[in-house]
């Protein structure tokens, strides 16, 4: 069986990998003299599933349990169409380079042969292969890309310009990424999660003051603010900055009454308006939008 080029991986991972021009056919790997399998490096080869250990440089921890157990299924049906890579560790023992995820669903399958790339790679190339291969999954969340994109500029000793490169990405999308790790924790937290987009947290660097950016950050999430609108926020906050830089006791009110607001609102579910005149005078406004909605807050109020 002849297995075609795949071009997936990327041009970072290609390179690493060496692929020649061509992907020579699978092969059982064929018995030395003294009895021991042996097996070219360079070629697909059928080795042992039970010789193969994990890559102890892989930075995926977690695999889906269903998509695990969907691939085990196709893999009964269908065989494993894309080889998993590895390197010599030994007499009948290998490391894996990348492949992870179908080495796990092939055992789950029960399959006791896998073909395999047969590589010649050091551990600082089976780090970068690793962090490559994991940068290109497509479930992979923002905040993962810009840990993989550290990890590679601190162990593998790269530049930002060396390491857009490796994964065929300019050097300004790179340093978009590393400047996701200078957010707070709880907003990084929002990103790995899919609570705000990438956009979401340009925007919110865009104001320098960790208060401001957590406070940006809570009105995207309440008021479920787009990109262009959390945009505008942060851009009157800069704005009103630059008119007049609040004192400390001023700022610490203003978020006072913010949370206050947006407790009521909580109460009420609904969007609560704390008009504040100065001089602790103000008016709290609780809109409606039908008979049924005021009756239900005049229950809350107990009316």
């Amino acid at each position: 069986m002849t297995n075609q080029r795949k071009t997936g991986l990327g041009k970072g991972l290609s390179a690493l990998l060496n692929d020649s021009e061509s992907v020579q056919t699978a092969s059982k790997p064929q018995p030395s003299r003294n009895g021991s399998e042996s097996v070219s490096p360079g070629n697909i080869s059928f080795i042992k599933v039970a010789e193969v250990e994990v890559n102890p440089f892989q930075p995926r921890t977690e695999f889906d349990p269903e998509a695990l157990r969907e691939l085990s299924e196709s893999i009964k049906l269908q065989g494993l169409i894309q080889p998993i890579t590895v390197r010599k560790a030994g007499a009948n023992a290998y490391q894996l380079i990348s492949g992870e995820r179908r080495l796990r669903a092939s055992k789950l399958a029960g399959i006791t042969e896998i073909p395999a790339y047969i590589r010649t790679a050091n551990d600082q190339q089976m780090l970068e292969m690793a962090l490559i291969e994991n940068i290109q999954r497509e479930n992979l969340n923002s905040i993962e890309v810009a840990l993989s994109f550290q990890r590679m500029i601190d162990e593998c000793n790269l530049k930002q310009e060396e390491l857009g490169d490796r994964v065929s990405k300019n050097r300004s999308t790179v340093t978009n990424y590393l400047r996701l790790l200078k957010l707070p924790p709880a907003i990084q937290a929002s990103i790995r999660d899919n609570q705000i987009s990438m956009g979401h947290a340009k925007a919110i660097l865009g104001v320098e003051d960790v208060d401001k950016q957590l406070y940006v950050h809570d009105q995207i999430i309440r008021e479920g603010l787009s990109v262009r609108k959390a945009e505008e926020l942060v851009r009157e906050i800069n704005q009103a900055g630059t008119k007049k830089a609040p004192t400390a006791k001023e700022e610490a009110i203003s978020f006072q009454y913010q949370k206050i607001q947006d407790d009521l609102a909580s109460k009420f579910a609904t969007r609560v308006k704390l008009k504040v005149q100065g001089k602790g005078k103000g008016a709290i406004e609780i809109p409606f939008v039908s008979e049924d909605d005021l009756s239900r807050i005049l229950e809350l109020l107990d009316w």
